[in-house]
């Protein structure tokens, strides 16, 4: 009896081209490779990974944040900077955001104040 055979394992596949969906390139791809080189999956990965924003830097680094936090008194409306309690209504403050003192004026600044939130 002859042994089987199995024409289609047999048959040496054509030629598959794919694009490299980072440069557009034609390339022939190993497997289930997706991108033509490590460099344009690389490039891809950082595309759908961007950096995280940074925080900005109103404390130095080092200090607690209660000391780059800016408060406001509910009753008068007065800011603290690192000061939770209003001195003259003897009231907590509520907590407004990160800031600072304004370098031209001395008085607390949050840093919501000086940036616009995108909506």
């Amino acid at each position: 009896m002859p042994p089987s055979r199995n024409d289609i394992r047999n048959d040496i596949p054509a030629e598959r081209t794919a694009t490299c969906p980072t440069c557009r390139q034609p390339f022939t791809p190993i497997r289930r490779q997706t991108y033509c080189t490590p460099a344009c999956r690389q490039a891809a990965w950082r595309a759908r990974h961007p950096p995280p924003r940074p925080v900005p830097a109103a404390v130095t680094p080092g200090t607690g944040r209660r000391a780059g936090t800016v408060y406001q008194c509910p009753r008068c409306d007065t800011r603290y900077l690192a000061q939770q309690w209003c001195h003259d209504c003897h009231t907590p403050c509520t907590r407004l955001d990160r800031g600072g003192l304004c370098p031209h004026c001395d008085e607390p600044v949050a840093i919501s104040d000086i940036t616009e939130q995108p909506r």
